[in-house]
């Protein structure tokens, strides 16, 4: 199977486990958009975003000493976009609808980045 196929297979998963979302995309750290399953928006500036947000995290848990980056999140008063580190090459993002079970969403979303970390190693 296809890199991009696996990708899209994990998205395609934590989309169906988490109703809520409206959005899931794995982007290389430097903003490329890999895979994505999106209702609405633009692929491309989500990735873009993650990436800089991925970057941003990690910055301040070197300054803070806080370890390796793990993930990060961004709230409005519709919804939130949960941003998780894909290993050393990648970023997955999730965008979820105002009052979408955050437990569930960590929960799925941790373990998609790690199958991604994973796939993307093997390259």
């Amino acid at each position: 199977m296809a890199v991009a196929d696996e990708l899209n297979h994990i998205l395609g998963r934590v989309r169906a486990a988490i109703p809520e979302l409206n959005a899931a995309l794995v982007a290389t750290t430097d903003g490329l958009p890999i895979a994505h399953s999106l209702n609405s928006g633009d692929a491309n500036r989500l990735a873009a975003m993650a990436a800089t947000a991925l970057g941003l995290g990690r910055r301040i848990c070197e300054t803070f000493g806080g370890g390796e980056f793990r993930e990060t999140s961004v709230s409005g008063d519709q919804g939130q976009m949960y941003i998780y580190s894909a290993g050393p090459k990648a970023v997955l993002g999730v965008v979820a609808r105002s009052g979408a079970n955050v437990g569930l969403i960590h929960l799925e979303a941790r373990d998609a980045a790690s199958q991604v970390a994973q796939i993307l190693d093997r390259r």
